[in-house]
């Protein structure tokens, strides 16, 4: 379930409070003050059997008398009684609880989760949506709906706020009160028993009195419900998180590096961040988040001009700035000649700009006005600290006056502010919130709200960028290696060895070094003879995972007798270390010939909650001391791959420094992508290292793999739904000629510009209702990197061009969707637009959707006439008889929806 009856939660015509009482300081009492007083205009129900009346208000005894089914009811009775009053609101017609009462999941007891249970399994065949238990409720300020036993009446405003903890939200309700915040909602989840963050994010996506959404997160259930929605919300409007727990250590001890290294916290930073969501790390940043994103405008770069009045708060926000990332812009000889013009001869003459303490508004104004219009400037911070020669609010007046007057006359930097002080402080910084002005306390907190913009542009752009083509290799062997960890298990182990590990990672084309393997120090010394030159000879033991550790391996041995001398002694010193743990034998490996390179660590660890994770670092012996890594979720493609690499450290020495050569990016690039592809197709592997993966100059090898393998049924699923290339497949058109049609895929975006450009302006303004010349950037990449849980596109491919799509886009029920097609005019009636439409047809289908719907233009006679063809309704829309919607029953949808 989704957003199913989440209206009737939020928007309710009446509430009903189960568990209503007039005893002082009761839960009860304080729920039926707050409903009574908050000012919701429809009727409040309460229900006691013990008392005639709650307040002046008329109770009834019990669910069965009300007098007629509430729209949304509030329980805070007995625990043990929830599942009942929950069955009987649901016969009686309620489609939203929220259980207030505690003592279920929350208790980790038996008795707690069967009764988290019974509370579902009774509002499940009435399709009620069910808040908590355990929480404080919700509020919905515009509407005056206070169901909670909050401590106070929160003002009306246009950010959602979203928390787990009870807490949280009373503690910000009292921060945000004091300040002058308001909300369009704020709810506590609780337990999220059914109603969840996937869940919530979907519904404040479709809400318009939302315009930014702040999330309060312990812990995520249901990561593949979460991430799809989090991704479709993040790309309309702010999304900011506040996770707890970030210092927690991982649960349990690993059996690889990366195992270690891919903390909890860790997988949570990177689904935020695939997500396109801005996660900050307090109360005090969350709502300066909020300052900055929803105030100012989208930003291009880090590159920051200070204007101040006084020299120590320029020099603390520009070492703010350095802390965390960002740049001083540099500012042109022509912006200092301007400069020179109109401040006095003592000022900075450089950024930051220096206007002196005595600086008047017109002093002012003209330093922004000319740092606004420099060429290397992405925002501007203006800093003021009051002084007895000079007015404060005049200079807030003058800045004022110059954004607006730059802003009238083209796209601006964003400017941000911060008015030191209280009294005419707190009065300029009122003048820039009515300007929606971002505005700030502290010259620190400036900079913080800065980098919020130039975090949240990061994680924009890579939401939109465009990948490059597929690498073309051979498609994975996936039986092959899965035949490979079939035996693994067969034979009861948990790890495989280096060899087996090598035929895993081969199956999917990532180099590997030469290896040979001898049960005896005589057969590894043959094995070195047919190798020839320097080799590497390794301890074979399904009971040793880091060899290393117990004298198990030597680099850089020459000659038969030599290696067979090493794998003598190696068996003496790994039996005193390991403390005689089996050993089965040794492998001899090539030395690899790659000058300069670098020890790269590549990894899977599968978490419990996200599924599959791929972390890169900085390899080596060191590596769990070094930490020098950074994690994603597979898929990942070009794009994601770069930026993966680019969060490490060790990527500016992959650049090449000195006269060390750049390393082979791109290789290591194909290296992330294909281990991406092999954690989402073997979920039996638990946990990967390659470690070290050699880099350099001539491409990359992995010269060590270790691989953990567990039953696959214990797997989380992937975060993220993967390709779902099983789709593709060959179609013959009416003139029998052959095309693929598959999947879209993020890097059809420059297909689906050219196949616009070969349109008729005809045809485009029939497909998209309006004229057309091209799209953005933004909209094609819109198009074509989608969600494949929610959406689907399929595009017909001809000698590499795109010759047509069809999509559609499910409702959050997954029960109906709209569907769209555009097939390329130089390439219509040969029967594509109907295989492209049978095809999704088809699809919806199988995903259990029981309408496609669209609505077409009627004097697109073509599309009207295939649509008939393929059994659509169609009806004219009353207020607009140009346009017909068109209907295809396909079935009835499951029960309870998906």
């Amino acid at each position: 379930m989704s957003i199913r009856n989440l209206d009737r939660m939020f928007h309710p015509a009446s509430v009903a409070v189960i568990g209503a009482s007039n005893r002082e300081r009761s839960v009860g009492r304080v729920l039926s003050r707050n409903l009574l007083s908050g000012g919701f205009e429809g009727p409040v129900l309460p229900v006691n059997p013990h008392a005639t009346a709650i307040g002046a208000t008329l109770a009834y005894p019990d669910v069965d008398s009300l007098p007629f089914a509430p729209d949304l009811a509030v329980i805070c009775t007995p625990p043990e009684t929830v599942p009942g009053i929950v069955d009987t609101l649901g016969r009686r017609g309620t489609k939203a609880a929220v259980v207030i009462t505690a003592g279920f999941s929350e208790t980790r007891s038996e008795e707690g989760r069967r009764l988290t249970q019974a509370i579902l399994d009774a509002g499940r065949p009435h399709l009620m949506r069910i808040v908590g238990p355990n929480c404080v409720g919700i509020l919905v300020p515009g509407i005056g709906l206070n169901a909670s036993f909050a401590h106070m009446q929160p003002k009306s405003g246009d950010i959602a706020f979203v928390s787990q903890s009870g807490a949280v939200v009373t503690a910000v309700l009292d921060w945000a009160t004091h300040r002058g915040i308001g909300f369009s909602h704020l709810v506590s989840l609780g337990n999220m028993a059914d109603v969840d963050f996937g869940d919530m994010l979907d519904f404040l996506l479709a809400d318009s009195k939302t315009r930014a959404i702040l999330l309060y997160v312990e812990s995520i259930t249901h990561a593949p419900k979460f991430m799809s929605a989090a991704r479709a919300a993040a790309r309309a409007k702010p999304v900011i998180v506040v996770k707890s727990g970030r210092t927690a250590a991982a649960a349990r001890a690993a059996a690889s590096h990366t195992g270690a290294l891919a903390g909890s916290d860790a997988v949570y930073d990177a689904a935020f961040r695939r997500a396109g969501m801005l996660r900050v790390f307090s109360m005090d940043e969350l709502f300066d988040a909020v300052e900055s994103l929803a105030y100012g405008p989208r930003i291009v770069g880090d590159r920051l001009a200070i204007v101040s009045n006084g020299g120590g708060i320029g020099v603390l926000a520009t070492e703010a700035l350095s802390d965390a990332g960002g740049t001083l812009a540099t500012l042109t000889p022509e912006t200092i000649g301007r400069l020179d013009a109109c401040l006095p001869a003592t000022w900075s003459r450089g950024n930051p700009v220096d206007i002196i303490g005595d600086a008047p508004g017109s002093r002012y104004a003209e330093a922004v006005a000319a740092v606004l219009e420099n060429p290397g400037t992405d925002a501007v911070l203006v800093l003021n600290c009051p002084t007895a020669i000079a007015d404060s609010r005049e200079a807030a007046r003058a800045t004022l006056d110059v954004v607006r007057g730059a802003g009238a006359k083209r796209p601006r930097p964003p400017v941000l502010t911060s008015w030191l002080g209280d009294g005419a402080a707190a009065e300029a910084r009122r003048m820039f919130a009515e300007a929606r002005i971002p505005s700030y306390e502290t010259p620190e907190q400036a900079v913080r709200g800065f980098m919020h913009l130039v975090r949240y542009r990061r994680h924009q752009t890579l939401l939109m960028e465009t990948p490059q083509p597929l690498h073309e290799w051979t498609a994975p062997a996936v039986e092959a290696a899965r035949a490979v960890l079939g035996a693994v298990a067969a034979e009861g182990r948990e790890m495989l060895t280096e060899p087996e590990a090598d035929q895993v990672l081969e199956a999917y084309g990532i180099p590997v070094v030469r290896t040979l393997t001898a049960a005896t120090p005589a057969e590894a010394g043959r094995a070195a003879g047919r190798i020839g030159g320097p080799v590497a000879l390794k301890i074979l033991s399904r009971a040793i995972s880091h060899k290393s550790d117990v004298g198990g391996v030597r680099l850089g041995l020459e000659g038969d007798a030599a290696v067979k001398a090493a794998a003598e002694a190696m068996l003496a010193t790994v039996a005193e270390r390991s403390g005689g743990a089996t050993v089965d034998g040794f492998t001899v490996q090539e030395m690899a010939a790659m000058p300069h390179a670098h020890e790269l660590i590549v990894g899977v660890h599968r978490d419990p909650v996200f599924g599959p994770t791929i972390l890169f670092g900085k390899g080596g012996v060191e590596v769990e001391v070094v930490r020098d890594s950074a994690i994603a979720l597979p898929p990942l493609n070009s794009v994601l791959a770069q930026d993966l690499i680019g969060q490490t450290r060790v990527h500016d020495l992959l650049r090449g420094y000195r006269d060390r050569p750049a390393a082979d990016l791109e290789a290591i690039q194909r290296v992330l992508e294909r281990v991406g592809q092999l954690a989402l197709d073997l979920p039996e592997i638990a946990e990967l290292d390659i470690n070290p993966l050699l880099a350099g100059a001539s491409g990359a090898m992995a010269l060590d793999a270790r691989i953990r393998v567990a039953p696959a049924v214990d797997a989380a699923p992937p975060a993220i739904r993967p390709y779902p290339g099983h789709l593709a497949h060959q179609a013959v058109l009416e003139d029998g000629s052959t095309v693929s049609v598959r999947p879209i895929r993020p890097e059809d975006e420059p297909g689906i510009a050219g196949m616009l450009a070969r349109s008729s302006q005809e045809d485009l303004r029939l497909r998209f209702f309006a004229p057309i010349r091209q799209l953005s950037h933004e909209s094609a990449a819109r198009l074509t990197q989608i969600d494949y849980g929610r959406e689907m596109a399929f595009v017909a491919v001809e000698d590499g061009e795109l010759l047509g799509v069809s999509r559609l886009a499910e409702d959050p029920e997954g029960e109906t969707a709209e569907f769209a097609v555009l097939v390329r005019t130089d390439r219509q009636k040969r029967g594509l637009g109907e295989r492209l439409m049978s095809d999704l047809i088809g699809y919806a289908r199988d995903r259990g959707i029981a309408v496609l719907h669209g609505t077409v233009m009627t004097e697109n006679r073509r599309m009207l006439a295939l649509c008939e063809k393929l059994g659509f309704e169609r009806r004219l829309v009353p207020d607009d008889p140009g346009i017909a919607e068109l209907r295809l029953r396909l079935g009835t949808p499951p029960a309870g929806g998906r």
